[in-house]
């Protein structure tokens, strides 16, 4: 028995040539062909009429970070937000309607929000005088707090941190409000009205201390819950989760028997360059308790660096105007022995790396892992990208690795302000910055998403900003690295599949795959590519399940 049948639709397969309809049964695909042929199956299936719009795989988004994108659904969101009165606008409503929480919190304020300087704790204190406020950047990895949030935390006069963070202070001895980096940031997490746990995962990479309770647990269940159905909402059947703990897994699989783990979710065990190598067990037992086909555990992440705009980028040559280039988070021989060790265990890597030092950082570990292991077919990845010296851009064929892209991040794409030559990036550096088109060329194995909750989740804007940009009117003299559609789309949906190790069961429609389907608004290939953005699911379908309809 046929249970649902999509007709009339641009169904774009990635397996051959394109159809017009296809039928599922039993949460597979049984048939792909014209309308005519699939009718004939139809039977008592319900019939979905995509009225000749584009019909594709389910997008899997590879770079998400959900229970954090989650919880900032509810949290103010100050992207875009420019200059003192704007935010105080933004902010005063929004703290009136939260009166209990013991820390303001709000997130995707802009590094220069208050202008051509670095932010400061007084700026904050102009903006919300009277309880403790905390603002994180849209990167994640850099904060600023108010004078009364330095207060609770104990920051306010400095305080000892893991190498790789650091609290900014002033020549007073005081901190200037600016936290860089996790352990930094961590203490402020810690009085979200989550109490930090929608951010252990990345954080520390541990469980949350201390355990939550009954009530806590429902709230977070509550709160991935939410961020699932918003994934959900755009189109997203997959995500492949970049922070990750045994609490998250907990209450995914939670959701799964409740059924409402709408995307199927692969959580990583997160390694921190604090971490002695013995903790990669954990990885080891997060993938024998969680292997089905809607949640599992099969990857070890790891960041090597920071971000470009807080400096923690690690860079081949120095920052402009400065004698530094950061430092790689982990030590060189303690990042290839965990490479090493990970890879031998069967493992997959996926490495924050964003400076061209870490990106190289990063290739010399898996180049030391296939020395000490063999190769393997182990899809090993990289993560951002931003900056790469040219001499490395072939490794990654030549390694295997993935390049592993959020096309958002990107100054071509118009989401983020661009580099101005001598600020943080040389002249040549910015040249080198994220070269898409230049890394497939090379032969590099390439795969988009977002970094949510560091840019939105919706799949069409990522793949905007890929094609054209999000600017119509911005000028782009270089549009050598803007992707076609097609490579864009096969980036979101049978690649992300491949990455995963499941090529043969997700990211085309064909029959015997999983049936992750999404049916569009409008047919996007029909669409000016400047409208791309405009594009919406109008029916999300995860393993024959109807997640999402408009």
């Amino acid at each position: 028995m046929t249970d649902l049948i999509i007709l009339n639709g641009q169904v774009l397969t990635f397996d051959g040539p394109d159809v017009e309809a296809l039928a599922i049964s039993d949460g597979v695909i049984t048939a792909v062909g014209s309308n005519s042929e699939i009718r004939e199956l139809a039977g008592s299936a319900r019939v979905i009429d995509a009225q000749g719009n584009t019909v594709l795989p389910g997008f899997i988004d590879s770079h998400v970070h959900l229970f954090q994108g989650g919880a900032e659904l509810e949290y103010l969101n100050l992207y875009n937000v420019y200059g003192p009165d704007r935010i105080k606008a933004a902010v005063e409503p929004y703290s009136a309607s939260r009166p209990d929480d013991v820390l303001l919190f709000a997130n995707c304020i802009e590094y220069n929000a208050f202008g051509d300087r670095p932010t400061t704790r007084q700026d904050l204190d102009a903006v919300v005088p009277d309880r403790p406020f905390f603002v994180m950047a849209s990167d994640g990895h850099t904060g600023w707090a108010n004078t009364k949030a330095l207060e609770l935390t104990g920051l306010l006069n400095g305080k000892d941190v893991d190498e790789g963070s650091e609290i900014v202070m002033a020549a007073d001895g005081t901190a200037t409000g600016e936290l860089r980096e996790a352990a930094a940031v961590g203490p402020l997490y810690a009085h979200t009205p989550l109490g930090g746990r929608e951010a252990a995962g990345s954080v520390t990479g541990a469980d949350p201390i201390p355990t939550p309770t009954a009530a806590e647990r429902s709230a977070d269940k509550g709160v991935l819950a939410r961020g699932l159905e918003f994934c959900a909402s755009h189109g997203i059947t997959g995500l492949h989760n970049m922070d990750g703990n045994f609490y998250q897994l907990e209450l995914l699989a939670e959701l799964e028997k409740e059924g409402s783990l709408l995307c199927r979710t692969e959580v990583p065990m997160h390694l921190k360059h604090t971490d002695p190598l013995d903790r990669l067990e954990e990885a080891a037992q997060m993938r024998a308790q969680y292997s089905s086909d809607m949640l599992w555990s099969a990857r070890v992440k790891m960041f090597i660096d920071g971000v470009i705009d807080n400096r923690t980028a690690f860079m081949l040559q120095p920052y402009p105007g400065t004698d530094s280039c950061s430092a790689p988070l982990f030590s060189d021989e303690h990042f290839k022995q965990a490479c090493i060790r990970a890879d031998a265990m069967g493992l997959q890597i996926s490495v924050h790396a964003i400076g061209d030092a870490a990106v190289r950082s990063t290739l010399d570990g898996y180049e030391a892992a296939q020395k000490a292991n063999g190769a393997r077919d182990s899809r090993h990845r990289i993560e951002h990208i931003e900056v790469i010296n040219p001499a490395d851009i072939p490794r990654l064929a030549e390694l295997g690795v993935v390049a592993s892209l959020q096309p958002l991040h990107s100054p071509r794409s118009g989401f983020f302000g661009g580099y101005e030559p001598g600020d943080i990036l040389h002249d040549f550096q910015i040249e080198q910055a994220c070269p898409w088109q230049t890394m497939r060329n090379a032969g590099a194995r390439v795969v988009f998403s977002t970094d949510w909750p560091v840019v939105p989740v919706d799949v069409m804007q990522t793949i905007q900003g890929a094609v054209c940009g999000l600017d119509p009117s911005a000028s782009v003299s270089d549009r050598s690295q803007f992707q076609t559609l097609r490579d864009s789309l096969a980036s979101y949906t049978c690649d992300n599949a491949w990455v995963e190790f499941n090529e043969h069961r997700k990211g085309k429609l064909r029959p015997g795959m999983m049936a992750d389907v999404v049916v569009m608004d409008s047919d996007i290939e029909a669409l000016p590519e400047e409208k791309l953005g405009s594009a919406c699911a109008a029916v999300t379908i995860c393993g024959g399940r109807v997640t999402y309809e408009a």
